[in-house]
């Protein structure tokens, strides 16, 4: 087996080994400043040195105030390319704007896309790098699709046989699990695989969940799981490890010190996200193109006694919905989040969109997205039909109920 693989397994071991000892510190002091799988540099840096390193990145994979990459390059880790996702690597793109592969100006390295067309490193791309690192600031959300991008890295790194780290963050929604559970008949790149929209989990866990459930590629279950029959034993290679976050529980409400994508600028944003991301599928703004996004939705065709805003063209909604169209609507900017949203998904304000919109056979638009949103067809038809919010989310909890059985197999960190 490769020296390198025995370096990621001797981590593996490490990692599990010490979980007790940080829980225990976390009892002793509750407000111990978080740090990410990222900030654990003593932990990771020896394991990739001399290594040829493939980085899979955006703006917010930062180290303190200093990019990842950056980080690595001054401490003379071999950085071969960069792998980025939807919005690009300085994370400036539009969603789901087709992003050509480049070299980053400030650092000469590659820079390869993977959203659109091409959603994993081929053979050739991994041909030769020695190791993968993983570094990317999820939201906790199914249809925020770098848990998608997670899943494509994680196929091509078993099926090459390729090692993978992890540095884990923090879930700013990691606090509650909620919502519908995906159909599969409905998978699509927002969501590929069957849990919740809010799925309570940081992307490190979410990882153990797709490799344990075996939800990836045959062929990358079968690396999988060769490797965890073949190498349990302290002697041999492991081939993939998650960085933890250290003093961080399912309990905390972690603030995230850069924007994750161009169109959720702040915490209100993120908070909101969930719930107003719904409106992804109908014909309704929800503040792209405004400095606003997802703290507002508005339509020309609601009562023009409401709330106003206009969507224009900014960075990362060049051509938002509605764009140059008067909206009136609701401004949920400054509402106490955690009062409204009672730590749940919310489907009041989906509910009361389409009420008041008056073309009703239009509200949501065509080709059924909010299916593909939502991971079911129930929750058009249950708004459709007038069916109040209590009910609709009764009939999630089945699924929801056996997600949770499920998740807790693969938590890192105390939960709520």
């Amino acid at each position: 087996m490769k020296k390198s693989q025995f370096f990621f397994y001797c981590l593996f071991v490490f990692l599990q080994g010490t979980a007790q000892q940080q829980s225990t510190a976390r009892r002793a002091n509750p407000s111990a400043r978080i740090l990410t799988g990222a900030d654990r540099m003593e932990v990771y840096l020896p394991l990739i040195k001399d290594k040829r390193v493939a980085v899979f990145a955006n703006q917010a994979s930062i180290v303190g105030s200093t990019h990842l990459v950056d980080t690595l390059l001054k401490r003379g880790i071999i950085v071969k390319k960069i792998f980025s996702p939807e919005h690009g690597f300085r994370g400036t793109a539009d969603a789901g704007e087709q992003v050509s592969g480049s070299v980053d100006k400030q650092t000469g390295v590659q820079v390869i896309s993977l959203y659109g067309n091409r959603e994993k490193p081929s053979p050739e791309d991994l041909k030769d790098i020695d190791a993968i690192v993983f570094d990317i600031q999820d939201v906790g959300v199914r249809f925020y699709t770098y848990i998608s991008s997670l899943q494509r890295m994680m196929e091509a790194a078993f099926e090459n046989h390729k090692p993978m780290m992890i540095l884990d963050r923090p879930n700013p929604n990691g606090f509650y699990v909620d919502g519908p559970v995906l159909d599969l008949k409905f998978k699509s790149f927002v969501g590929m695989q069957p849990v919740p929209v809010v799925y309570g989990m940081t992307i490190g866990e979410y990882a153990l969940l797709i490799a344990g459930e075996k939800w990836l590629s045959d062929s990358a279950n079968k690396a999988y799981a060769y490797y965890l029959h073949a190498h349990s034993s302290p002697d041999t290679p492991f081939h993939f490890l998650v960085v933890r976050c250290k003093n961080y529980t399912h309990k905390s409400r972690y603030a995230l010190p850069v924007r994750p994508s161009p169109n959720l600028p702040n915490m209100q944003a993120v908070y909101l996200y969930p719930s107003l991301c719904f409106f992804e599928g109908t014909n309704i703004s929800l503040g792209r193109g405004t400095d606003k996004p997802f703290q507002q939705f508005g339509s020309p065709l609601f009562p023009n006694h409401l709330y106003s805003f206009t969507p224009g063209s900014v960075e990362g909604a060049k051509n938002p919905p509605l764009k140059g169209q008067l909206c009136y609507g609701f401004d949920l900017s400054k509402i106490d989040v955690q009062k409204e949203t009672d730590d749940r998904l919310q489907l009041k304000w989906l509910i009361e969109g389409y009420k008041l919109f008056p073309d009703k056979e239009n509200f949501f638009l065509p080709g059924n997205f909010i299916n593909k949103l939502a991971g079911t067809d129930r929750l058009a038809q249950q708004v459709k039909e007038g069916k109040p919010e209590a009910a609709i989310r009764k009939s999630w909890e089945p699924a929801l109920t056996r997600f949770k059985k499920t998740r807790k197999k693969y938590l890192l960190y105390k939960d709520f």
